[in-house]
């Protein structure tokens, strides 16, 4: 295909020729004594990160630890009140009225939000009374908690907010409102939970159930383990394909809560099959399983059976198992058999009469948990850190510190085994993502961590929504990839260099949130960088104010923190205005200001700007065919030429996150991408829209043994253009004689014309297989489209002949609701274009400072609530398949028949394509006759997201629980089992009412009736 090699060869003299390509690399030769290249050690880089983060971690465990401390001590000291009554006689007091108090709110930058730094906040559940004497004697003794509170945030600055959460459902903030009880009241469970569904269960009852579980399971973290089974005469798991405990991650609870909302009550009880099933689930030793606390918990309307004979055989003597009965309805049942069950096992017996017990009632058997713990004393005093999750309040994705405190009180001759609630502080990732070297790193470097579990707490593949996800989820997988977490959760250091498929989203959103073990990525371009020293030139005005004002109108400057005093917008005219105002006052080497960056920022400048005079101001863009060109480099300029086209540039100013620019470091060559669209866009008007095809490359420099890659150039082709010199170049123009228009079949030899055969299809696309050009006249609105949507039977030949591989892998973050498209961007449709990557260097690390013994648990209130009307009522998490299609092994020219044998009922039609890969680019030149007929009865791919809900569930992943484990304490008292609140008449009072009745009996009355 002569065709091609000369859109390759037309390519390879114009694309050079207008980016300045050469020059700017001329242009950095130049400038060589005013920058060094600085190698960077992934094994340094992690350990003083993994410091910075352990000093910052510590400083929050000390804050956490005089919360607690004094709590404590408060709380002793405290001389509790029965009778105590609020101020003025009544309950309706300041409780009840919040704007009592004139309190005066200023802006605070640490919490992104206005507050008030001399009072507290209380929150207190609606289903709790307010006026009860522990509710009045809690507020009183934790009042002495707002000095603490001020103490710390004057102690350090930087703390966010605090809360202590109380056992009895009372929350006390330090500015905020948001309750944290559960993250830290017990150690690691196993918990097999079992309901009854006999015929007795109907109606409110049934419903009642339902709701309990969903929020039992929203006790669990992604340290426990459960199952959820329903029983009548036999048991039978909710979830068939759970045949095991499994992880309580929100993905297994939003499975299990769906389940759930679909039992139906019939048959009879028997609450052998219940306990049977629930003891086999726990004793089984070869799933994976918290191996900590056991328990189960059994929803039911009453019953008369005790199961003896099923604790006899699994449960006695040593008692490992706790059982908790929960009796469900207002009904007239005994339920002396279920206090027996809950005592007789080490657990509790509670009530759910309505549907505003349903969360105290679900909630309190942490207590129980918990006295192993407060037993423990000083050994069970370790903080346990959350996931991430989005701030209620604003301050964007934090992760949460919590500190269990011990009611220290002695209860007559025993010490008291209560606990009194969880102590709390938030961390702004913010503030831990300035301790990274993200800018060291370059667009495609990141720094990862993973805790215990394998989840990640770091990614850049991590979007800030109430979802776990696994490490091996946020990469396409591959058993490197197995053994690098594998290793990390067992802490052991290391590096390694390994060859993958990079699966990156359009917009990067790097997090840096707590670790467990600290991971490191280095592409081999980035294993090096550039570090300016300006100190001589910076005294030569080399920054000058003019300079400044001249660029600004023409120039994306990425917004980076360059100093402490500079105010960040996300205009970028008025953030450029800001800096140039601040650099009037203060210079480059300030030590308010980042110098590093600043000084990258002047020499990318100075470049930058030579490049425009040398280069771009000599080309005439409007004769090569190209709507703009541009340079944007690792100090954080972004430059378009000439000005008008800066007004309408679409990607995003921030380099590292632009998706053409990482996708240039990543590949060899020139990158083409068009505007993304999809189906829907076809019904969009975009006629009068001159369409703009983005090219970039990598600038590519060698300093002594090191290659770097600081910058990417590119241009805007106009696709009418080109378009135009596409299908002279694919055509016999230049030739002396011009051929016919012919249809050329498998034996007829002829040379084919993009040109002048309009049955003939001429396409450009590209690696992901996305349209980039075509000779089709009505394919002007098609372009950026995946190619599958534009010819289904083309692109499946394309791939059954492996010229496209596909990969697919499963997005846990995603939501089921359809969202509005976007047209902007392009090649990353969500996903953007995976490429074989140079070799990364992994260097992961584990710091000592912070044993893995923690626990990391997740917030309660970031999973998915269930109401128990609708599971259907608002957008919930799901799993959605994404496939990701590239480019195979295969690089020359190929020619394939496509066998299309239903296209015509009358004859079998045999089409000629022929495809070759364009050197020094990411694109497939295409040519194949038209199909006679509309459609083939192909596969029709597809890259656009599509739920999964019957996914086959991944076999269990590798994790280590916490080393620590409080579940069972020989002081440990177990009488306190829950007694219930029902009737209980006493043997006197039923023979007073039995009188009247043997009175009736033994002299009988004829009571007069008329009808």
């Amino acid at each position: 295909m002569h065709w091609a090699s000369r859109i390759e060869k037309e390519l390879d003299k114009v694309l050079p020729q207008v980016t300045g390509a050469q020059q700017m690399r001329s242009i950095y030769n130049e400038k060589r004594s005013q920058f060094d290249v600085k190698r960077n050690s992934p094994k340094e880089l992690v350990e003083r990160v993994a410091r910075d983060i352990a000093k910052l971690l510590n400083s929050k465990r000390k804050a956490l630890e005089r919360l607690a401390r004094e709590a404590e001590q408060i709380q002793t000291e405290h001389p509790w009140q029965d009778s105590i009554k609020s101020d003025d006689g009544d309950d309706e007091n300041l409780l009840d009225n919040p704007y009592s108090l004139p309190l005066e709110f200023v802006h605070d930058p640490n919490f992104k939000n206005k507050v008030n730094y001399s009072y507290t906040a209380v929150q207190i559940p609606t289903d709790i009374y307010k006026g009860s004497p522990t509710i009045l004697n809690e507020l009183n003794w934790t009042q002495a908690l707002e000095r603490v509170f001020i103490d710390n945030s004057r102690e350090d600055p930087s703390l966010r907010w605090q809360v202590f959460g109380s056992a009895t459902g009372k929350t006390y903030f330090c500015f905020c409102v948001f309750c944290r009880y559960i993250q830290g009241a017990s150690s690691p469970k196993d918990m097999v939970i079992i309901v009854d569904v006999s015929g007795s269960v109907s109606g409110l009852t049934l419903k009642l159930m339902k709701t309990s579980v969903i929020e039992m399971l929203d006790t669990l973290s992604d340290d426990d383990y459960v199952n959820v089974a329903q029983f009548n005469e036999k048991a039978d798991a909710v979830v068939s394909c759970f045949k095991t405990l499994v992880q309580a991650n929100v993905k297994n609870k939003k499975i299990f809560k769906e389940k759930v909302m679909h039992m139906q009550a019939k048959g009879t009880t028997d609450y052998k099959s219940g306990f049977k099933f629930a003891f086999e689930q726990l004793l089984n030793s070869t799933a994976p399983r918290a191996n900590c606390n056991k328990m189960i918990m059994m929803f039911t309307d009453g019953g008369e059976d005790r199961a003896q004979d099923i604790f006899e055989m699994y449960n006695w003597p040593n008692k490992t198992v706790r059982v908790f009965t929960f009796s469900v309805g207002q009904h007239n049942y005994d339920v002396t058999p279920l206090q027996w069950i809950a005592c007789a096992n080490k657990g509790y017996y509670f009530e759910i009469p309505s549907i505003g017990a349903i969360r105290i009632n679900t909630q309190e058997y942490l207590d129980v948990l918990g006295r192993p713990m407060v037993l423990a004393g000083n050994r069970a005093k370790q903080v346990q850190w959350t996931n991430v999750y989005q701030d209620a309040l604003g301050l964007g994705l934090v992760i949460t510190g919590t500190m269990p405190v011990f009611n220290l009180t002695v209860d007559g001759d025993s010490k008291n085994q209560l606990i009194l609630g969880v102590m709390g502080v938030d961390i702004a990732l913010s503030e831990i993502k300035q301790l990274t070297p993200r800018y060291k790193l370059g667009a495609n470097g990141y720094t990862f961590a993973i805790d215990p579990n394998g989840y990640v707490l770091l990614h850049p593949n991590l979007q800030p929504k109430p979802v776990t996800l696994d490490f091996l989820d946020a990469e396409l997988v591959d058993s490197s990839k197995e053994e690098i977490r594998r290793q990390m959760i067992d802490g052991r250091p290391g590096q390694k260099k390994i060859k993958t498929l990079v699966k990156s989203v359009d917009k990067c959103i790097s997090v840096v949130p707590l670790f467990c073990s600290l991971g490191l990525v280095l592409p081999t371009y980035s294993e090096s960088h550039i570090r300016a020293n300006l100190t001589d030139q910076i005294q030569q005005v080399q920054f000058s104010h003019f300079e400044l004002i001249s660029l600004y109108k023409i120039t994306c400057v990425l917004l980076r923190e360059y100093c402490k005093e500079l105010e960040l917008t996300s205009n970028n005219t008025e953030f450029l205005l800001n800096f140039i105002a601040l650099m009037e006052k203060v210079t480059p080497d300030s030590k308010q200001c980042d110098n590093f960056l600043l000084h990258n920022l002047i020499l990318d400048t100075g470049i930058i700007r030579q490049l425009v005079e040398k280069v771009w101001k000599n080309r005439d863009l409007n004769t090569y065919g190209f709507l703009a060109v541009f340079a944007a480099t690792d100090g954080g300029i972004t430059r378009i030429f000439p000005n008008k086209a800066a007004e309408t540039w679409e990607e995003d100013p921030e380099p590292f996150n632009a998706s053409y620019y990482r996708r240039s470091l990543d590949n060899k060559g020139y990158i083409f991408r068009a505007p993304y669209r999809n189906l829907n866009s076809l019904l969009q008007d975009q006629e009068n829209d001159t369409i703009g095809i983005l090219v970039s490359t990598a600038v590519e420099i060698t300093v002594g043994s090191r290659t770097i890659k600081p910058a990417v150039v590119g241009v805007k082709m106009d696709l009418e253009a080109w378009t135009a010199k596409f299908k002279i170049l694919a055509s016999n123009h230049t030739d002396n004689t011009r051929q016919g228009s012919q249809m050329c079949g498998p034996t007829t030899g002829c040379e084919m014309d993009c040109e002048a055969h309009e049955d003939l299809l001429c396409y450009l696309i590209d690696d992901g297989g996305f349209l980039i050009m075509s000779n089709q006249i009505n394919d002007i609105n098609k372009i950026g489209m995946f190619f599958s949507d534009v010819d289904p039977a083309l692109m499946y030949a394309l791939y059954n002949n492996s010229f496209y591989l596909r990969k697919q892998s499963f997005d846990f973050q995603s939501v089921c609701e359809p969202v509005p498209s976007s047209n902007t961007g392009a090649a990353p449709r969500g996903v953007f274009v995976p490429t074989i990557a140079d070799l990364l260097n992994v260097a992961w690390w584990t710091s000592a400072a912070h044993p893995a013994q923690f626990y990391i648990l997740c917030v309660y209130l970031c999973v998915d609530e269930v109401e128990a009307d609708s599971m259907d009522s608002r957008e919930t998490s799901c799993v959605t398949v994404q496939t990701q299609f590239y480019f195979g092994n295969i690089s020359s020219s190929y020619s394939i028949v496509q066998d299309c044998d239903n296209c015509s009922r009358i004859f079998v039609f045999l089409r000629l394509i022929h495809a070759k890969r364009l050197n020094n680019t990411n694109l497939l030149f295409v040519v194949a006759e038209k199909l006679p007929c509309n459609t083939c009865d192909i596969e029709k791919l597809s890259q656009d997201e599509q739920e999964d809900p019957c996914m086959d569930l991944p076999p269990p992943r590798y994790r280590k629980g916490p080393s620590t484990c409080f579940d069972y304490n020989i002081a440990e008292n177990t009488t306190d089992c829950g007694r219930g609140y029902s009737f209980r008449p006493s043997i006197y009072t039923l023979l007073l009412l039995q009188l009247p009745l043997l009175s009736l009996v033994s002299h009988p009355h004829i009571l007069p009736f008329s009808l």
